[in-house]
């Protein structure tokens, strides 16, 4: 094993820890060749939604080592074609790998450290596995839904890579003090402003990419975030579904259901709702409300 978590851990369970470890460190690597670089060239997918060379460079990386360690498995990749028709989609049994090459390319492009390299396994539909990996300041969160998450420091150095020992993560259910909201850096959200004015006491916590979202819930730095927009896709969502929740917090959508993952179209219709425990239950009336313009629904 590349990383050693917990004699607790099944084995089948620690081996897909371990791959998607492996995957999401080698795509870091790979992007970071990339980073703080005057000539990194920068394509637009979409509107607010651009791509650089570190992007394709990771998902290559990332991609090279799924395929060798898990060779009949299918990926989900945001910068790749999606697998074909009956290959994964709602087979009851399906593992599917669910990957998110740079989670936050605007981010990476202003070199502020708010950006990760995501790996997730879905397991029948719902997130399994997943691994975050932030390169810069380097430090990889894992997580089993099972009921397990780490934080892993990593060092690069060169092609090398030491991976120093793994911290356990163990959210308690509420925090002391205002509640810390997250709100996205680089895409605003005018829905968000009503919780916001719901919570006149709320601290705001500004972060890029919903990997390091999540996972500054799962270290005790924020205690939710909330992001109602129908634009999110899987690989938004399952590599950090399954660390907070792995570290005992909840993820689901704004209607508080259930995220679900190898659907025909692999949107997120009714956007995220991560938290830790007590403050997703106290809030989950008040986002069903805010969000109901995304959910076609009155509350």
């Amino acid at each position: 094993m590349w990383i050693s978590l917990s004699d607790t851990i099944p084995v089948e369970v620690a081996a897909d820890l371990d791959t998607a470890a492996r995957a999401a460190v080698r795509g870091g690597q790979a992007a970071m060749k990339h980073y703080r670089s005057a000539g990194l060239a920068i394509a637009d997918k979409g509107v607010n939604d651009p791509v650089t060379e570190a992007d394709h460079a990771a998902n290559r990386a990332i991609l090279e080592v799924l395929s060798e360690s898990a060779p009949d498995d299918p990926i989900l990749s945001e910068e790749s074609p999606p697998p074909a028709e009956g290959v994964v989609r709602d087979s009851g049994h399906q593992r599917l790998w669910v990957v998110d090459p740079l989670d936050g390319t605007k981010e990476f492009i202003a070199q502020n450290g708010e950006f990760s390299v995501m790996v997730g396994l879905s397991i029948s539909g719902r997130a399994a596995v997943g691994a975050v990996y932030q390169p810069d300041p380097g430090v990889l969160f894992l997580g089993w839904t099972g009921g397990g998450a780490w934080s892993v420091p990593v060092v690069l150095e060169g092609e090398d890579v030491r991976i120093e020992s793994p911290a356990p993560l163990r959210l308690e259910p509420d925090s002391t003090g205002p509640v810390r909201l997250i709100r996205s850096r680089s895409h605003p959200d005018p829905l968000l402003a009503k919780l916001e004015a719901r919570l006149p006491d709320s601290e705001t916590v500004l972060c890029g990419s919903v990997g390091v979202k999540c996972a500054r819930i799962a270290v005790d730095e924020a205690d939710v975030y909330v992001h109602p927009v129908a634009f999110l896709k899987e690989w938004d969502t399952c590599a950090p579904e399954a660390v907070l929740r792995g570290a005992g917090g909840q993820v689901s959508d704004c209607a508080a259901d259930p995220l679900t993952y190898g659907k025909a179209d692999p949107r997120q219709p009714h956007g995220i709702f991560a938290a830790r425990p007590g403050a997703w239950g106290s809030l989950r009336p008040m986002v069903r409300e805010i969000a109901a313009p995304i959910l076609g629904r009155d509350s």
